[in-house]
């Protein structure tokens, strides 16, 4: 399978090169330091799961320069959205899938605005992986995971093929019958989890033995849950202790990577998370002060650390 990696981060390098070792025709898209080390020494991954060296490795700077493909993983940070569609353009029209496994819940629809709604389908990657080195991956935990699907829920042949690719390099893969639930799910882990971790500046287990900040986690749980439901996403009230049980069970050296991120001056996809918590819930009608709090405390954080 021709398979481009858009966005060689900590998700994209971690399954493209499982992909790339598996056999297929893998392309990742990376630029600076990160693309020049995968470009002369290769893809290496340091996880917990099994450690790879893919070498060599297809990388190029620009997605322009690629000539075909059949699906594209798009991993890219959520503020790069729009840029990095755009290049994108010329494989969807010759015929290639996005597949989206970006954080948040609005990405499929910028995609789709960009290259058209019926050539995107939607994931949710679960893994913690970042950028370790240039050329390097680190991967954390025993988990890492795909699940992706169309919006109807068939299992439609680019959703097998890519399936089966996924399959056949060694990692589960799920076809979701309800990928909005899905999305939502993660979300309403994700935006809680990345939100008070980045405001103490620290790891989950911080959070959780701490009685205030433990409160405002199950807050910033229940108002996204709340809005789910208010957007009829396919989330129910069960969902609170569901996600309070995940995440009790996080390590407790944990961090999103909106933390590291914070942490290392970079910026921040703080808008599409409880960014997007807020400003989803206005638009129904429900009231989260918690993740409005969260994204006006980390807003001078926004586009990476501020001048002193």
């Amino acid at each position: 399978m021709k398979i481009v990696v858009m966005g060689s981060g900590g998700v994209g390098g971690y399954f493209g090169a499982r992909l790339a070792a598996a056999g297929n025709d893998v392309t990742f898209v990376a630029r600076g330091a990160h693309g020049e080390a995968m470009a002369k020494n290769g893809l290496r991954l340091d996880a917990e799961l099994g450690s790879l060296h893919v070498n060599p490795v297809k990388v190029v700077p620009d997605a322009r320069e690629i000539a075909a493909a059949d699906a594209v993983m798009f991993t890219v940070k959520m503020r790069d959205t729009e840029t990095a569609a755009e290049t994108l353009r010329g494989l969807t029209t010759g015929g290639a899938s996005i597949f989206t496994f970006q954080n948040g819940v609005e990405g499929g629809v910028r995609i789709g605005r960009i290259v058209g709604p019926g050539k995107v389908v939607e994931g949710v990657a679960r893994i913690s992986a970042q950028i370790a080195a240039p050329g390097v991956i680190r991967q954390v935990g025993g988990f890492a995971s795909l699940e992706f699907g169309e919006a109807d829920g068939a299992a439609s042949p680019r959703v097998k093929a890519f399936h089966d690719a996924c399959a056949a390099a060694g990692f589960p893969a799920r076809i979701s019958d309800n990928i909005s639930r899905a999305l939502w799910v993660k979300f309403v882990m994700l935006a809680s989890l990345a939100g008070l971790t980045a405001l103490v500046r620290g790891p989950i287990g911080r959070v959780r033995s701490t009685p205030e900040t433990a409160a405002l986690l199950r807050a910033a749980v229940e108002e996204s849950v709340a809005t789910g439901i208010a957007l009829k996403t396919g989330l129910e009230p069960e969902d609170v202790e569901r996600t309070m049980k995940q995440l009790d069970g996080l390590p407790a050296p944990m961090m999103a990577s909106m933390c590291h991120d914070l942490l290392g001056g970079k910026p921040l996809e703080l808008d599409g998370l409880s960014g997007a918590v807020a400003r989803l819930a206005k638009a129904a009608g429900v009231g989260v002060p918690t993740h409005a709090f969260i994204t006006a405390a980390l807003a001078p954080f926004r586009d990476g650390q501020p001048a002193a």
